[in-house]
């Protein structure tokens, strides 16, 4: 036996305006995104990704930092951080470390030569960010993108245990 449909089983539409606003965000999220990932790939050598990973590494006490709560900064499955680690280390930015109080757990420790190239591709990044986004925005509409996205970040946040989070795959 189905249950038969109410209106409150109907979704709730996005309105032309709100279809319109989503559709914005979603083209240009990607396009910055993009455009990120090529200058950092044409000025470092580098996916943003990368770029990310050693930022997290370099403000972390030590420069280190257990390779679940890195995966868990990037929001990215293990397997996936394992894999940029392994391009990291190749690159000798970044080297592994055994966990002596965990025998399973390993750090991820930014190497004085992965500070580097974080030092020189910095200043380039920060000049795309600049262009594509402050540049582009009144203070007014920078703080409020601020706070728009505070407000969305906090009501994705996962608050419940066992949720199905990408690092912890």
């Amino acid at each position: 036996m189905t249950k038969a449909s109410t209106p409150a089983d109907e979704p709730q539409w996005l309105t032309s305006e709100e279809q319109l606003i989503w559709r914005s965000y979603l083209q240009a999220t990607t396009l910055l995104e993009d455009h990120l990932d090529r200058q950092l790939q044409r000025d470092a050598g580098m996916p943003h990704i990368y770029y990310g990973l050693l930022v997290k590494l370099a403000d972390a006490p030590q420069r280190r930092l257990r390779m679940t709560q890195l995966a868990m900064y990037a929001k990215i499955t293990r397997s996936r951080l394992s894999h940029a680690v392994a391009r990291l280390e190749k690159n000798g930015w970044v080297r592994r470390e055994d966990c002596a109080s965990d025998k399973r757990g390993q750090f991820a420790v930014l190497t004085d030569e992965g500070l580097d190239v974080l030092k020189r591709a910095a200043p380039g990044h920060v000049k795309a960010v600049r262009n594509a986004v402050f540049d582009r925005l009144s203070p007014e509409q920078q703080k409020s993108l601020g706070e728009i996205m505070q407000i969305v970040a906090e009501g994705l946040q996962p608050n419940e245990a066992g949720a199905d989070l990408p690092w912890l795959r």
